[in-house]
């Protein structure tokens, strides 16, 4: 499947980039995550190394400083771990298993990393760990950033929910509603967010609500996920009852086979890249944006690259 997806996706036209520290932050992201309880030395741990989340946040940050981009790897290591969780272990079976633990990690998130205010006990591992990249946000001292990845992160974990649902009643949705939700499902804004951070990039308000910066941002988030579920998605399709990935989404809403569907969202995602360089095209000139849409450009060309290379969706 990941020839099929070489050779049907367009190569994003972005300069692909490695940070040089990322070798090195990609064992202390690990160190983290088993000092925090996240994974232990068994299978988890394994599993978490070969997933490389800070290899994909070393393509998508090139150039930041090593402190930031650490936190972005710690954000996606964290990211990885609630996935795999929900999707390899059996949390994000039924709604009503999972619903707990998004509870609790909802709870950690209020909090704002505060830390004054510790995770309660009852969050465990992931608690402790989403409130630690909280606490670490909060010390940039960039209060409307940390907002903003709260707020994507409480989308992230809702969303998580919806898919919880449609696991349990084997629901393929439509693909109007699948492609809105991927977007929260996918992790990739607060992941966007945090690389803004590392950048200083994050546009003013003004622009943050200016439609087409959104549309952009939208469109930029849409590429991440569909790149993501064209290169996994011949592992997903092993599991009968999981039809999140945007492959089984076309399949049923067009009567497709399963080759027919994979070309027609290689055909979408090649359509939106296409889009997306119109869109960026037409607000290159203002300066101010120019860190933002860096990062996007980044993020598309990091996924693409990082997915060649990943064996996590071997």
């Amino acid at each position: 499947m990941r020839s099929t997806a070489v050779s049907a996706l367009h190569e994003p036209p972005f300069a692909a980039r490695r940070h040089a520290d990322t070798d090195e932050v990609a064992a202390q992201s690990l160190d983290w995550a088993r000092h925090l309880g996240l994974v232990d030395a068994g299978a988890r741990w394994h599993r978490l190394r070969r997933a490389a989340g800070a290899e994909l946040a070393g393509r998508a940050c090139p150039q930041a400083p090593t402190d930031r981009l650490r936190l972005l790897a710690d954000l996606i290591t964290w990211l990885f771990v609630m996935d795999d969780a929900c999707d390899e272990d059996g949390l994000g079976t039924q709604p009503t298993r999972l619903a707990p633990t998004v509870g609790l990690l909802l709870d950690v998130l209020d909090r704002l990393g505060d830390p004054a205010a510790p995770p309660p006990a009852a969050a465990g591992p992931l608690g402790r760990a989403l409130h630690d990249v909280c606490r670490r946000v909060r010390e940039q001292g960039r209060p409307g950033l940390l907002l903003r990845l709260v707020s994507q992160l409480r989308e992230y974990l809702l969303a998580l929910l919806w898919e919880a649902a449609n696991r349990e009643r084997r629901r393929v949705p439509g693909l109007a509603e699948y492609v809105q939700m991927r977007r929260h499902t996918g992790g990739a804004r607060p992941s966007m967010t945090l690389t803004d951070l590392a950048y200083d990039g994050l546009p003013g308000v003004g622009l943050q609500v200016d439609p087409q910066v959104l549309a952009l941002d939208d469109l930029c988030a849409d590429l991440v996920c569909w790149c993501n579920d064209l290169f996994s998605h011949r592992k997903e399709r092993r599991v009968e009852a999981d039809a999140q990935n945007l492959v089984t989404v076309i399949a049923a809403q067009h009567g497709l086979d399963d080759d027919g569907a994979f070309r027609a969202a290689a055909d979408r995602f090649n359509d939106g890249l296409a889009r997306y360089l119109d869109r960026e095209a037409s607000l290159a000139g203002d300066p101010s944006l120019a860190p933002f849409l860096a990062a996007r450009r980044a993020w598309i060309r990091a996924t693409y690259d990082w997915s060649l290379r990943a064996t996590r969706y071997a």
